[in-house]
């Protein structure tokens, strides 16, 4: 196992034991990458460093870092503010003005690094609210804040080492605020330990070699991708940083890595531009795409095959499947997702066409990984997300919630301490609000969010999760809540995929001026009555949606009806949709 016990560490682990001349990646100017071996990074960290000192640093003090985009530049001013003991408080790019104010004050920043004039843009009304902030620095050139290149200064490297000797792998070593479904944001905090411990864990799941590529675009202001990075440096692997979403698609052709990871939604994105595209092809290819597509979905992972579906599967992947393997650069090894629930269609056709699905569970508290599907072929699984972390112990409680205890469990919330003993019991055991279960072969399965679950009026109880994630199969829907807490049948709320149903409109016809229209036209409402009628079948009766309204505005971070990881804000879904709500219970 790694010798590093501190997260600043393991930079330094790496130029011991695996030196690379490209560490970490990004394209400056869309057209060729900029490079940092593992010397250079671990030079710039410590000039910052000397800069964060000389600007009055200290240890505990709070450095805040918002980006737009995942950057070298990040993990310079994480690694140099830790190795002096200060605390690093990353931020969405995405949150309302009203939560950055909040965040700025509750953990009183002392210093801000936002990458770009879109940040500054977004946060210049409320800067003048926070008393703590002294100083403020961009990683690109923003008029009237200082540019991240001023405070490179001279190495002072004794001293940071004398500072280093001080920090413990129990100190704090970072705050992450949770995105909040319900109330205001909590500050988790996570030790050194918690975080080492929990790559350590990572490395003895999923095996990453030296010198492999690894594409990173989730925000590294989530702990999943965080701590994902730092496994990618203990193991020696190059980090390229992608523009954005939208240049993932020629970054992989680009950089063809071995790795990456992703939440669900963009893998669903995927998979319906394949199925669009494959509706081009002529009748021969159509037909034997269908063919490859139907076992890829039929084949159950973790099973034993016969020699004739081996035999099959191949050629199915020789013929069909390649291609997709070719779409993401042609090396992908595995493909590791979480944030979400995947649903096990996806998991399974992705995984026999050869591009390993690992999904994984976990929670900010955690920092983040509880369990991972392991990439060897005989440990892929659908509908479940893999195996325990070593260093965890994971048990289920009598009302079917996860606990977990271990050294990734988070210290607790900052100035918070009501809240820590609602979620941390005396003997140590974390409270995930998630409703699990094991498989025989000792795989961990979320069924459902224990808050998310309602009663209806007739006393039964109903998981949400499940349902939505079987409706979502269907390419007409980009998303689904339902309702029904305390009525006396299950309903929902759609936002149709508007790309896919207007397609089918005007194969079928139907002219309408905007998505309002569209929504209400009789045959639309009809195509997803269809769609609900024939997923209902899969569950129990009280669980079937009965009534449902189609919505022509999606729900966005934006306009407070996500969270910055996409989840559903449940609560305020239901509050900005009442008066539907009530049309769909008063019929």
């Amino acid at each position: 196992m790694p010798e590093f016990t501190r997260i600043f560490d393991i930079i330094h682990y790496q130029n011991q034991q695996i030196p690379l001349s490209v560490c970490m990646a990004r394209r400056e100017d869309k057209q060729t990458w900029t490079t940092y071996s593992t010397q250079q990074i671990i030079d710039k960290v410590n000039q910052l460093s000397s800069g964060l000192l000389k600007l009055g640093i200290q240890k505990e003090d709070k450095v805040a870092i918002i980006a737009t985009t995942n950057r070298p530049e990040w993990h310079f001013v994480d690694m140099a503010v830790q190795q002096i003991g200060a605390i690093t408080v990353p931020i969405y790019p995405t949150i309302a003005k009203q939560e950055y104010e909040f965040i700025f004050n509750h953990a009183s920043i002392k210093c801000l690094f936002i990458s770009d004039k879109i940040i500054y843009r977004r946060i210049k009304d409320v800067l003048p609210n926070i008393i703590s902030l002294k100083n403020i620095f961009s990683f690109d050139e923003v008029e009237s804040i200082q540019n991240i290149k001023t405070l490179y200064q001279t190495n002072e490297t004794k001293q940071i080492n004398t500072i280093k000797d001080t920090i413990q792998p129990n100190d704090v070593a970072t705050i992450l605020y949770t995105s909040g479904t319900t109330g205001v944001p909590k500050g988790v905090m996570l030790t050194h330990n918690n975080i080492v411990s929990n790559v350590k864990g990572c490395l003895q799941l999923v095996t990453i070699f030296p010198n492999e590529k690894t594409l990173s675009f989730l925000p590294l202001s989530h702990v999943f991708e965080r701590t994902i990075n730092y496994t990618y440096l203990a193991t020696g692997a190059s980090i390229y940083f992608a523009d954005g979403l939208e240049s993932i698609a020629e970054n992989l052709q680009d950089i063809k890595p071995q790795y990456f990871t992703t939440v669900p939604r963009l893998l669903e994105r995927v998979f319906e531009k394949i199925i669009k595209k494959s509706k081009e092809l002529n009748y021969i290819k159509k037909s034997l795409f269908d063919w490859a597509l139907d076992l890829a979905t039929n084949l159950e992972l973790g099973q034993e095959r016969s020699f004739v579906e081996e035999i099959e599967l191949n050629i199915a992947n020789q013929l069909v499947f390649d291609k997709w393997r070719l779409a993401l650069g042609g090396n992908i090894k595995a493909i590791v997702c979480g944030s979400a629930p995947l649903q096990p269609k996806l998991a399974t056709i992705f995984t026999n066409a050869q591009i390993p699905i690992l999904e994984g569970y976990g929670l900010t508290e955690c920092s983040p990984v509880v369990s991972v599907i392991p990439n060897r072929a005989d440990c892929y699984r659908a509908g479940c997300v893999g195996k325990i972390l070593p260093h965890l112990e994971v048990k289920i409680a009598d009302d079917g919630e996860i606990l977990v205890r271990g050294d990734s469990v988070m210290k607790g919330y900052f100035n918070d301490d009501a809240a820590t003993k609602k979620t941390i019991t005396t003997d140590g055991w974390l409270l995930t609000g998630d409703i699990g279960a094991f498989t025989e072969d000792g795989y961990l399965r979320i069924t459902d969010r224990k808050k998310e679950l309602f009663k209806t009026s007739g006393g039964k109880y109903v998981a949400p999760a499940p349902i939505e994630n079987k409706m979502k199969e269907s390419f007409f829907i980009e998303q689904i809540a339902l309702i029904g807490d305390g009525e006396k049948f299950i309903g929902a709320l759609i936002v149709p995929n508007f790309e896919e149903l207007s397609s089918w409109a005007s194969t079928h016809n139907i002219k309408t001026e905007d998505n309002t229209q569209l929504i209400e036209n009789p045959k639309v409402v009809a195509l997803y009555q269809s769609i609900i009628s024939e997923n209902n079948v899969n569950f129990g009766k009280v669980e079937q949606i009965k009534q449902f309204k189609l919505l022509n505005e999606a729900w966005t971070v934006e306009n407070g009806l996500l969270t910055a990881t996409m989840k559903l804000k449940r609560k305020k879904i239901k509050e900005a949709y009442q008066d539907i709500i009530q049309s769909i219970y008063n019929k």
